[in-house]
Formats: structure tokens, sequence, C-alpha cells
């Protein structure tokens, strides 16, 4: 079965962005020679990724508006607006657990979640997060949007490691397997 990844970054204080939804604080610049390619491990083995609109449109109207991103990859958009669908980006209305467990039983590499708590917290609270991959930025913002809302229900995880890669510590937790 696929693995489903959270792999995100988020301020020292929880926030994935500002409360009127900037994430300027992500451009974090390198301060030493040492080349952060967490990235890129991940993306090598990711084939699908699922999103819901705000953060589309966010990548392709803000981020990235002459390049989209992830066109090596699937790309499941969730959102209630009917939209229609480009190469290999799939605007789909519905609820993303059912999404996510349907992706996860056909063929393919890891599926990574990109977005923000009304996406996550359904899926932590189902349990279908086999890693979640944290990056932590040296930033306090607070207040904003953040990672975990009070919708998620709690969840015990496993840290698997932590490293320091510049100023960023990544951590890396896998859902806690029960017997």
């Amino acid at each position: 079965m696929r693995k489903v990844v959270l792999f995100i970054a988020q301020s020292l204080d929880g926030y994935i962005a500002k409360t009127n939804g900037n994430i300027d604080f992500l451009e974090n610049p390198q301060r030493d020679e040492s080349i952060d390619h967490e990235y890129e491990n991940l993306m090598a083995n990711v084939d699908t990724v699922v999103m819901g609109r705000t953060t589309y449109d966010q990548v392709v109207n803000e981020l990235m508006p002459d390049h989209y991103p992830y066109e090596q990859q699937q790309s499941y958009i969730l959102t209630s607006h009917p939209t229609p669908e480009i190469a290999d980006r799939h605007f789909v209305n519905e609820p993303v657990v059912e999404l996510v467990e349907k992706l996860r039983r056909e063929a393919g590499e890891d599926i990574w979640i990109i977005g923000g708590s009304s996406l996550i917290a359904p899926l932590v609270n189902a349990n279908l997060i086999d890693s979640y991959i944290i990056a932590v930025l040296p930033t306090i913002l607070g207040g904003g949007i953040p990672l975990f809302n009070e919708q998620t229900q709690e969840r015990k995880l496993v840290l698997k490691s932590a490293k320091q890669i510049n100023d960023i510590a990544y951590l890396k937790y896998e859902k806690k397997v029960t017997q």
C-alpha cells in the first residue's frame, strides 16, 4: 500500500502562515554552505500530491505563476468549485479521507499532502498519514494559521529522526502501529 506523507514547514510556535495567509517567513536564506536536499529527497518518492484549493491558488498565482512545480506528479485539488481539468491536475469535490483511501489502494509511489489544517485534520483523525516530516523554522510569528487546529484529535506518533540543516530543524515522525 502506498505511503501518505505530510511534509510541511512551520514557525517555531507552530504556524504554517501568518493570519493573512502570507508565508514570506518560509524564505529562510542559507546561512552556510550546507545545502538542504530534504525537498528533493521527498520528491524522489512522490508521484501524487493532494492539496486544497487555497493552497493550489497560492502556488499557481503567487509562488510559481510561471511554472507549475508538480508537473511530474498527479495532482488532486480538493475544491467545491467545478474547474476544467488541466493535464495531470484533477479538481475533485469529495472528502479528503475518501480520496486518500482510494489513492492508497492504487498502484504508485508516495502521496504528499500539501495544505493546511482543514485538509490535514481529517487525515490525522482517520490515521491515514504514515509519515510526518515537519521543518521547524527559526521564526516566532506570535499568531497565524496553525499547523494543527482544534478539530485535530490526539494522535501518538513515533520520532524517527531529528536533524538540523542550517537553522532548520527537521523532525520526522511516523504513525504508531498498533497490534
